[in-house]
């Protein structure tokens, strides 16, 4: 799922549309279950954000923010989004 994730003011990245949504997809599968599909595992897209360049590192996808726009390479620090937990 690519977001334009953003840090708030409290230096975090409160991205609870993320946490809807994989919840959603969990819900699914334990439905898919109970009506006799085989699921093996979920598999999100990634762990730490990959950063698309293609609309200038706006979408984010992961559940680890890297401090990083298309201007400023650094710090590059990682910061836990809630959906991390």
């Amino acid at each position: 799922m690519g977001t334009p994730d953003e840090l708030t003011a409290d230096g975090q990245v409160h991205d609870e549309y993320r946490i809807a949504y994989i919840r959603d997809h969990i819900e699914q599968m334990l439905l898919a279950i109970q009506d006799g599909a085989q699921v093996l595992s979920y598999t999100p897209w990634t762990f730490i954000d990959v950063l698309s360049s293609n609309d200038g590192f706006k979408k984010r996808y992961g559940f680890v923010y890297i401090d990083r726009d298309e201007f400023d390479p650094t710090p590059l620090t990682r910061i836990k989004k809630d959906s991390f937990y």
